[in-house]
């Protein structure tokens, strides 16, 4: 139970201090006076997210401090949450990620919101209330499923990392293997480019460079300034042997002569490279056009091309290794697939049963409730595999048996929401928490209806704590502690109420007049009889 709560600054809360025992606790007062701040509060130490529009205008920070006592233990959770928005938990003293507290509440205490039918009434919320309704071999089931769906998600995202599936890499493959065939099949040579680009060059001004050798080589030939030369060298020989000084300049000379020596043999290969077969400049320039085509598809240089055409190759050997390893991942995808379909039919069966007994037992409550004889129905229809199961739960309700059931957030007012929320609720387990608080539930309501759901409550507060923000003093009546939230101005205070103030305070309920004094005998009427019912 919730032996003790300290609120500082929460909202218009300045202060507030509750020690609200055992039983069935309620508060209540006007609207707008902040009654529900206290089950944020109770929240906050549930490690609900926070905001900075809870921090009240008395200090820099809200402050919520609770001592609860679960089962065997005692444990004290404290929030803080400053102007900017920072929260700061501590559980028994010590500082603690939010989280902490959440897992420290979990299951034991209970906040059932004055909203909570359009969760509940959702694909999704009727999903998770079937689920709590699973028994031990449902449980082992979902447990089941969610695994095979973790080992499907897996197999799924294996293929992913292979860069698409089977036929975009069989495409791929193809193409790259193209490009890998048609640079190879090319059969050039990295330095071929100068190579060609030269010989096209020379062959296309075969005749002009003809002629030219023929006139350079005459021109330094036997008949020109090679025999020249030679004459010079026989003269400057015999001077060399009457002076000794002109052997320098003869020796000079003679490396001349054997230079252009060189030179006439440089030309004469020259001249005789210029004699090709027929067709051979054909040739050569449909090389160049094969090399330009593949620089236009693959690189601005030849040896760019060569690059690509090895990388090529090399995506097709690791597609070749890809493919080969997902036809192996295909086949296993495919196992997983129908082991995941396997776990979520098992699934879908343990969740028909779990709606069936959730649905007879909400019956029971609404019936309760002052419903005669009301229709919940979930109904459970196949779906695609999702981390979920296979499943579309929907929540069908009618009030009365002779009607047909809908969507209950279509047909329902708003006082059969709020029974249906608290019928679910309860038939959904939350009776097995230790500490329930209940937001305006009984919203809608009124009359008999009221007195049942006041009865209701009353008798769920025998085992365990149970809070209620109310409206109604059919509810209030019941209450073992009553607290009155009161208003004035900025500011608002909380405090315990009994004798005389809770007749006041009834009253006021009753009819907006808490000194009327029939007012007050119907008050105390409705104690009255509310003890009697006990």
């Amino acid at each position: 139970m919730l032996d003790e709560l300290i609120v500082e600054n929460l909202g218009i809360i300045e202060r507030a201090h509750l020690e609200p025992g055992n039983g069935f606790v309620v508060i209540t007062g006007e609207t707008g006076a902040g009654k529900t701040m206290l089950l944020g509060a109770l929240r906050l130490l549930m490690g609900a997210s926070t905001r900075r529009d809870v921090v009240g205008p008395f200090a820099g920070e809200a402050i919520v401090d609770g001592r609860f006592v679960l089962g065997e233990d005692e444990v004290t959770l404290r929030r803080r949450v400053t102007n900017e928005g920072r929260s700061k938990a501590y559980v028994d003293g010590a500082m603690v990620p939010a989280k902490a507290l959440t897992e420290r509440t979990t299951g034991r205490i209970e906040v059932v919101g004055q909203h909570d039918h359009m969760l509940l009434t959702s694909a999704t919320g009727a999903r998770r209330l079937v689920d709590s309704a699973l028994d031990s071999a449902g449980i082992a089931r979902l447990e089941a499923y969610r695994q095979a769906w973790d080992a499907l998600v897996l197999m799924r995202q294996r293929l992913e990392l292979l860069g698409g599936g089977r036929r975009e890499l069989e495409r791929e493959l193809e193409v790259v293997r193209f490009q890998a065939d048609e640079i190879a099949g090319a059969g050039f040579a990295a330095d071929e480019e100068e190579e060609l680009n030269t010989r096209v060059a020379r062959l296309r001004n075969a005749e002009q460079l003809a002629g030219g050798f023929g006139l350079v080589l005459d021109a330094i030939g036997d008949e020109g300034a090679a025999a020249d030369l030679t004459r010079a060298a026989a003269e400057l020989q015999r001077m060399a042997r009457l002076d000794d000084s002109m052997q320098g300049t003869l020796d000079r000379l003679d490396v001349l002569i054997e230079e252009l020596g060189e030179i006439q043999l440089d030309l004469a290969r020259s001249a005789t490279d210029l004699d090709h077969a027929p067709g051979e400049l054909d040739t050569i320039e449909e090389r160049v056009r094969t090399m330009n085509e593949l620089r236009r598809k693959y690189g601005e240089t030849l040896q760019e091309v060569l690059t690509f055409g090895a990388a090529a190759e090399q995506r097709a050997a690791e597609l070749t290794r890809l493919l080969s390893t997902a036809e192996q991942l295909g086949a296993e995808l495919e196992s997983a697939t129908g082991r995941a379909r396997t776990a979520a039919g098992d699934l879908s069966e343990s969740r028909r049963l779990a709606a069936s007994r959730l649905q007879k037992r909400a019956v029971g409550h609404l019936t309760e409730l002052g419903m005669s004889s009301p229709l919940v129905q979930f109904d459970v229809t196949a779906s695609d595999l999702g981390p979920d199961g296979a499943d579309r739960v929907q929540l069908l309700f009618a009030s009365d048996s002779s009607l047909i059931p809908a969507p209950a957030t279509r047909i329902a007012s708003g006082g059969e929401l709020s029974r249906l929320t608290l019928s679910l609720r309860l038939a959904a387990g939350i009776g097995d928490a230790v500490v329930v608080a209940f937001d305006e539930v009984d919203a809608g309501i009124g009359g008999a209806t009221a007195i049942a759901m006041g009865e209701k409550l009353a008798t769920l507060g025998e085992s365990r704590q149970l809070f209620c923000v109310t409206h109604l003093p059919q509810v209030a009546v019941h209450a073992d502690s009553h607290y009155v939230v009161v208003r004035s101005g900025n500011r608002a205070e909380v405090r315990l109420v009994d004798g005389d103030e809770r007749l006041e305070e009834l009253s006021r309920m009753l009819g907006g007049l808490p000194d009327s004094e029939r007012g007050q005998l119907h008050a105390a009427e409705l104690l009255e009889s509310a003890r009697r019912s006990k």
